[in-house]
């Protein structure tokens, strides 16, 4: 698309950061004299909530090992972009070539996104829903912020917002008593993301030089400006040109200093 093409890999990641936040929830029953009696983790997946209902409603039997209450399923419901979050478009992340030191890859500032979740909590019992929904709501007041690795070829880690939006339940018992109950809680978030372009490889520039002429008509240099890095041989920022190495020798990671030289032509 655009004549570019490229993979961040960014829904998927966010995808899998989503879901690793409920990925270790644990229930625990107990009998009548509050003994522990069965702990459980709760299993969830990624897809819509109709697809285990549907199991569920074929294969009513409660010992099926296909489908287990309680589980846990997930999916994205939407995307909108938020013009809230949105930044000029002239900054931009930059990362050295490996140990190439003449070129660097770029990124300009990413596109902000709202990405929509929606979490289905399925169980038999009442008290197993309270249970997870009780591991899950002290975590968002109402956002919880995780850091994101978002591009792996630039190290490039952001904050990323995700709010819980409301929460409601459903008793979808219906029919008589041999028929399998399910009570579905529902929690709705919204992921503050980003999506960013391509990556472009751009030079370094070491050494700039600017020419300067005193007539309009005459095409004649009268003197010069140059900039260039700065550095000496233990590593020390330097604006001594005597006391520099090349430009050329220093890396794009170096601290080094500028060194701003004019000079007359006619000298």
């Amino acid at each position: 698309m655009f004549g570019t093409s490229f993979y961040n890999e960014t829904t998927r990641r966010y995808v899998a950061v989503f879901g690793t936040l409920f990925n270790d929830i644990r229930i625990t029953r107990k009998d009548n004299s509050n003994t522990s009696i069965q702990t459980m983790t709760v299993p969830v997946n990624y897809g819509p909530m109709q697809k285990f209902l549907a199991r569920l409603e074929q294969d009513p039997d409660l010992t099926a090992p296909q489908i287990t209450l309680p589980r846990m399923a997930f999916e994205i419901t939407g995307m909108s972009y938020d013009g809230e979050r949105n930044l000029t478009p002239m900054n931009r992340y930059t990362k050295a070539i490996g140990t190439n030191d003449s070129s660097f890859n770029t990124r300009y500032t990413p596109a902000p996104y709202n990405i929509t979740f929606q979490l289905n909590i399925m169980t038999k019992f009442q008290e197993d829903g309270t249970k997870i929904v009780d591991q899950i709501l002290p975590y968002f007041k109402p956002d919880f912020t995780p850091t994101v690795k978002l591009l792996d070829d630039m190290d490039i880690y952001l904050d990323i917002p995700i709010v819980l939006d409301n929460v409601s339940m459903e008793d979808t018992y219906e029919g008589n008593f041999e028929q399998r109950r399910s009570l579905i809680w529902t929690l709705n978030f919204t992921l503050k993301g980003y999506y960013f372009g391509p990556a472009v490889e751009k030079k370094v520039i070491k050494f700039a030089k600017a020419n300067f002429y005193t007539s309009l008509t005459a095409n004649t240099q009268e003197e010069y400006v140059t900039v260039q890095p700065g550095l000496t041989a233990n590593g020390m920022p330097t604006q001594d040109i005597t006391q520099t190495v090349a430009y050329a020798n220093i890396n794009f990671d170096d601290d080094w200093d500028y060194i701003t030289q004019i000079e007359d032509y006619t000298a």
